[in-house]
């Protein structure tokens, strides 16, 4: 039997023409809107078994955009999205804060339902009275006990308007990992914790929103109840909004697409 020739990438070679454009002078990066600007010029597919918070995270941080697939509650969807803006902020906007008459037990469940390892404490005119961390309540066991009577009192604050650069000294004369800024009524307005530095460092590449948020888009169906859905995302933080369709060209998509 004649064995016919078969051949592998490695058998290949694909000869170059000459170029004067080096390597590093290259620009891969893209505008997908007027507004969205991605390093590279890659976005995962909104499927149930491709994108969703993590992948999203990872996509950004290449310089890339991941969106989040609409097979599940609009609850659920517009939880990822804000998992994925408070992964890496130059500042946390309005950070999750917990009133100081909760309980201990109130309080490690929005920390892990937020995936957060401190929450900033307010009184009841929201006014900064604390901060409550991890090693605050590491050997805790009563649950019922009130925040207040755990929380870290001492505060080390910034005023709003403080720099990135001007955050990292104060976090290193003080040693602390979490930086507070607030306003003239001492009231929270943002949070810069050292994790978010080190990540800016590590991929500087990173597609961010103009707060330096990492970049994500959201998919929602056609059809007139996913409107109210689309500005659910759009406020949790979605920076595209994408219908998805496998009949882009019907004539019901058109119509919701002149409505959103």
């Amino acid at each position: 039997m004649e064995i016919p020739e078969a051949l592998t990438f490695d058998d290949v070679l694909l000869e170059p023409r000459h170029s004067s454009v080096l390597p590093k002078e290259t620009l891969v990066s893209t505008k997908l809107s007027d507004s969205v600007t991605l390093g590279i010029p890659l976005i995962a597919s909104a499927m149930d078994t491709v994108s969703e918070y993590k992948l999203a995270i990872a996509m950004a941080q290449s310089g890339g955009m991941a969106c989040i697939h609409k097979n599940m509650s609009v609850e659920d969807q517009v939880n990822q999205i804000k998992l994925v803006k408070r992964f890496e902020s130059g500042m946390v906007i309005d950070p999750i804060t917990i009133d100081a008459e909760a309980s201990l037990f109130e309080a490690t469940e929005l920390m892990k339902n937020h995936k957060i390892s401190g929450i900033l404490v307010v009184n009841k005119n929201l006014k900064l009275v604390g901060i409550l961390t991890n090693r605050d309540v590491r050997f805790v066991t009563d649950k019922k006990i009130k925040v207040k009577d755990l929380m870290t009192k001492e505060l080390v604050t910034a005023k709003v308007g403080t720099s990135i650069t001007e955050a990292k000294k104060i976090l290193f004369k003080n040693k602390i990992e979490k930086l507070i800024i607030v306003d003239s009524n001492f009231k929270c307005k943002g949070l810069i914790t050292v994790k978010d530095i080190q990540k800016s460092q590590i991929y500087p590449e990173a597609a961010k929103d103009k707060k330096g948020s990492l970049i994500v888009a959201a998919a929602v169906g056609a059809g007139k109840e996913n409107i109210i859905r689309a500005e659910q995302l759009a406020d949790a933080g979605a920076d595209v909004i994408i219908l998805d369709t496998a009949h882009g060209h019907s004539i019901s998509v058109l119509k919701n697409i002149r409505e959103y």
